[in-house]
């Protein structure tokens, strides 16, 4: 893929104002570029295969879909094949590590589903749907399960439930099943609703908190339990936050989160499992849902502003470069 295109999946009608996948390529002191669209459903999120020039997405609509696309050299994108996911709008997909596995959250029941991945990264239907159940405190955002986020770390999946307020780990066999972990699911604060998490492969995990505004860090011992090590607010605004995404940098020094309300985002650094706040920067848009850091820049996802901006990061603080691009209601930003 080429490095200097980057994808941006929307939300289409009736939820948003897009259209599909935009494909953009980075110019330098041009900014970002326009060079091609793919028509989709509510390509909401966007996911690459970690060997193969394949990229996923997920249609988030109330039959939730995940579509494979072929990247061909000039970054155009061809349908290779498109699958259920019993579940209704999917949020967010991962691919494992060895590229044979794929999963998939679906917000709004809660289900988690799986696919074994062929030799060219094809998905078949689905191996299992997974079902959370359980609710928390706050009726009108934990009724009921909402997975919101998943990842492999170490050949396991780990699926947050924004609804449960739990981080669920299952082991996928050698037939592609997932089962619960023995070690269990991790159950997290009640009323956090956690959204997205990262981890620096060392132990420690780094939790955004959307309901209660907040980034907290945890460590796993030996037991595979989850100790919280520190709690911060996403954002020093007075402005109710709820943050979306979170990234580490490739250093595993800092971790940047996304404020949605205050539309700012915020830097921490991370040291053994420790939060200490550096500062935060405007995204100069609206309710920034994600982001992206790739070859030293930074691009946000300015969902209700309807853009794209672009930020240096030469240092832990990103600086703004003015540059931005307009795409209607952008849900996600994958960089070639």
């Amino acid at each position: 893929m080429d490095a200097r295109l980057v994808y941006v999946g929307s939300f289409t009608p009736p939820g948003g104002e897009g259209r599909g996948i935009t494909i953009a390529r980075w110019t330098g002191d041009e900014g970002l570029e326009v060079v091609g669209e793919v028509a989709a459903v509510a390509p909401s999120f966007l996911v690459r295969h970690p060997r193969l020039p394949l990229m996923y997405a997920v249609g988030s609509v109330s039959e939730g879909t995940v579509t494979a696309y072929r990247v061909e050299e000039d970054g155009r994108l061809a349908v290779v094949a498109e699958r259920g996911t019993g579940g209704g709008n999917p949020c967010h997909l991962a691919v494992g590590a060895g590229g044979d596995v794929l999963a998939v959250a679906n917000y709004s029941d809660g289900r988690v589903t799986t696919y074994r991945l062929d030799g060219d990264g094809v998905p078949g239907e689905a191996v299992d749907v997974l079902a959370h159940s359980g609710g928390g405190p706050h009726a009108d955002r934990q009724d009921g399960p909402h997975a919101h986020f998943v990842t492999y770390e170490h050949g396991v999946l780990h699926a947050v439930d924004l609804g449960t307020d739990e981080v669920r780990r299952y082991v996928t066999g050698d037939d592609g099943h997932a089962v619960s972990h023995p070690d269990g699911h991790v159950a997290l604060r009640a009323g956090s609703g956690p959204r997205h998490l990262v981890t620096d492969g060392h132990g420690a995990w780094v939790v955004a908190d959307e309901l209660d505004g907040t980034v907290t860090s945890y460590l796993r011992g030996p037991d595979g339990r989850w100790s919280e090590v520190s709690r911060l607010p996403g954002s020093t605004s007075r402005v109710t936050n709820y943050p979306s995404h979170i990234e580490l940098s490739d250093d595993g020094r800092f971790v940047y989160v996304a404020n949605r309300g205050p539309d700012t985002v915020g830097v921490f650094h991370l040291e053994r499992g420790q939060l200490t706040a550096v500062g935060e920067v405007a995204t100069g848009g609206s309710w920034p849902r994600h982001f992206a850091l790739a070859d030293g820049r930074l691009y946000v996802a300015n969902e209700r502003s309807h853009d794209v901006t672009v930020f240096d990061v030469p240092r832990a603080l990103p600086e703004p470069t003015g540059q931005g691009l307009e795409i209607p209601s952008p849900g996600c930003v994958l960089p070639g």
